[in-house]
């Protein structure tokens, strides 16, 4: 008995798609080849800035409370510190170009006054490139660890901005309290 071929029944297409499409490539923090996506993007910021902000800001806290008079090599520190996250913060940005098929020369952009917001803006809100391109193989899925960080950088920026009003607010507020509070 021979089996007839069904129109009507669910296609039977294999579940890999492409040959090499299912590659994915690793994902490198301190380097400036490779590809990095948009959450992973935005999560790497965020726990860059998140650990040069505990890290430095102990280390001065640290110094500073014995280093009164000479701050020097307090500035120092710091210094070095932003340093070293500047550098972080290209690398992911040339990363974050090579995934949306770009070169990396055009975090160059950054120096450019008015330029640079538009610019990442762009890195934030662009999608990579699908599948293979120029630069290596597509980035693995995000974990849920990068979502809940990609996730907290736009609620820290509510926040400081709450923040930035409220507080001077209450202090005036307070201010005037006690200048009509009876004595």
């Amino acid at each position: 008995m021979e089996l007839q071929h069904n129109p009507y029944a669910a296609p039977q297409a294999g579940l890999s798609g492409a040959a090499g499409d299912d590659e994915f490539q690793e994902v490198r923090l301190l380097a400036v080849s490779g590809r990095i996506g948009r959450i992973r993007y935005l999560s790497y910021l965020t726990g860059v800035y998140l650990l040069f902000a505990f890290v430095i800001g102990g280390v001065a806290g640290a110094m500073g409370a014995s280093m009164r008079h000479n701050m020097t090599p307090l500035y120092a520190v710091m210094g070095i510190g932003y340093f070293v996250m500047i550098v972080l913060l290209v690398m992911l940005a040339i990363q974050r170009c090579h995934d949306l098929d770009r070169s990396g020369w055009l975090t160059l952009l950054f120096l450019v006054p008015a330029v640079n917001f538009f610019f990442g803006l762009y890195l934030v809100f662009a999608p990579g490139t699908d599948g293979h391109n120029r630069f290596g193989a597509r980035t693995p899925p995000n974990g849920t660890l990068s979502v809940i960080l990609a996730c907290v950088l736009p609620v820290m920026f509510f926040l400081g901005i709450i923040a930035a009003i409220a507080l001077p607010a209450y202090s005036d507020y307070t201010k005037r309290a006690h200048m009509q509070a009876p004595r």
